[in-house]
């Protein structure tokens, strides 16, 4: 009788290593707090394996490509290329300082949008590993974080040559993009630990997420500059998908976002993370069983 069969039982040797997955239910808010905590830092621990297994992913996606993961570069420099001026020609906004809001937005928006989508299936995907082995939930979190970490680095490029080429500014705002980059993968963390144990347990969401990512992508701000709105761009401060993007966009374009945007982005977040801890709190010990 193993511990997933008999949820009051360890297996010593493996409590030992530390990669025992205790899935006890029944459990007070305390234990539970403490039990989630532990799978989180002992994720942590396994930094290298994640690492790892967001480069085979990587590999595995474009196994036979030439290009591989720069497939995606070469498709959002051609995106941005084409739409960049047709649409710099409908706002009637100078090219020399669309095209650069345009690559910084759609590059930071396919980011945002694979982490969500990503986090909506993030552990019905690792199925077969989940079945498997024993190592903390939190290694699957971890594990797509450096996976579109990876794979954004590689879009940096397209962000590179655009603000290269129409000689964009580089100033000390620029240093106010890394603590909005740790947000994200705060927040990341948070969207799929919520969205992959719901999604684990009800399979139509993840077409309903996909669906809710379209609609925000063009109501966002990504687009289209905030400043084109006039007064009723205060009104982007209630749509959470803008404040995290422009939190990190802004810095990048030589401005820092206003204090309201911070707050707007700060608030949203909390109330993530307070979601998403709290589903795993609950769900914590189902999710073997959904998968």
């Amino acid at each position: 009788m193993n511990a997933i069969s008999d949820p009051q039982t360890l297996i010593p040797a493996e409590a030992d290593q530390g990669f025992a997955v205790d899935l006890r239910h029944g459990l007070g808010l305390r234990a539970r707090n403490t039990m989630a905590f532990q799978d989180v830092v002992r994720g942590i621990g396994l930094w290298r394996l994640a690492l790892m297994l967001s480069w085979l992913d990587i590999r595995l996606r474009y196994r036979g490509s030439v290009l591989g993961p720069f497939w995606l570069t070469l498709s959002t420099a051609v995106m941005v290329g084409a739409l960049g001026f047709v649409y710099a020609y409908l706002f009637k906004t100078p090219i020399h300082t669309y095209l650069p809001f345009l690559a910084l937005s759609l590059t930071l928006w396919s980011f945002l949008s694979s982490m969500v989508s990503d986090g909506s299936v993030v552990f019905t995907q690792a199925e077969g590993m989940i079945r498997s082995m024993r190592v903390p939930f939190s290694l699957y979190i971890y594990q797509l974080l450096a996976r579109n970490v990876l794979i954004f680095a590689h879009n940096v490029i397209v962000i590179v040559v655009v603000f290269i080429a129409f000689d964009s500014p580089v100033s000390w705002s620029d240093f106010a993009a890394i603590p909005a980059l740790v947000l994200w993968l705060i927040d990341g963390a948070a969207v799929a630990l919520m969205l992959g144990a719901v999604c684990a347990r009800f399979r139509d969401i993840p077409p309903i997420v996909s669906s809710v990512m379209q609609i925000a992508f063009y109501v966002s701000g990504i687009m289209f500059k905030p400043d084109m709105l006039g007064h009723r761009s205060i009104y982007l401060l209630y749509d959470p998908f803008y404040s995290i993007v422009e939190v990190l966009r802004a810095p990048l374009l030589g401005h820092l976002p206003s204090q309201m945007t911070y707050v707007s982005a700060l608030g949203f977040s909390a109330v993530l993370c307070l979601l998403g801890w709290f589903v795993f709190l609950r769900v914590r010990h189902r999710i073997a069983f959904w998968v």
